[in-house]
């Protein structure tokens, strides 16, 4: 009988050893998946981020050159009024349609003024104050006097404040 219950015992062994080794197939395969699942989780991550990076990139890619382009803006505003005291209309008309031109293909670009005029309140995180003066009206006390130089959004960023005189 001994060698019967050795017997039994030796297969009760192996069974076991088997049953062992197949668990360890199996837990090894669990851990290969979850290292999986987690590479293939940080790539999404990593599609997604790069995507939206270079989503980010095009939409300024240009700024640089539509910042530097900024005080031709100004040069032009500064000749139209110029010419518009002119007598020459001809060449008002002309510069004029250059001036539209010019501005329709900035702002086809996302480039955008930021409306600033006299009497608007003044807010520190949208607007520049150059200066303060005694305001010449009541009304006008913490208000915009006059704007030195208009600002402008690129999309949703603003790339230059409008510089504004306010009154105290």
């Amino acid at each position: 009988m001994q060698d019967n219950d050795g017997k039994v015992g030796e297969e009760n062994l192996e069974a076991q050893e088997e049953l062992t080794a197949e668990e360890q197939l199996q837990e090894d395969l669990a851990k290969e998946k979850d290292k999986f699942l987690r590479l293939f989780a940080e790539f999404e991550n990593y599609k997604r981020r790069t995507s939206k990076e270079r989503m980010e990139l095009f939409k300024t890619a240009g700024q640089e050159v539509i910042v530097s382009l900024l005080p031709v803006i100004d040069d032009f505003d500064r000749a139209m009024k110029e010419l518009a005291k002119s007598d020459d209309k001809e060449m008002y008309k002309g510069v004029e349609l250059i001036n539209n031109k010019f501005n329709e293909v900035l702002k086809g670009k996302g480039l955008q003024v930021i409306e600033t005029k006299q009497g608007d309140n003044f807010d520190a995180e949208l607007h520049d104050a150059i200066t303060q003066i005694p305001a010449p009206d009541k009304k006008l006390k913490g208000k915009i006097i006059d704007v030195i130089e208009k600002g402008f959004t690129l999309g949703d960023k603003i790339i230059r404040h409008p510089k504004v005189v306010v009154g105290n």
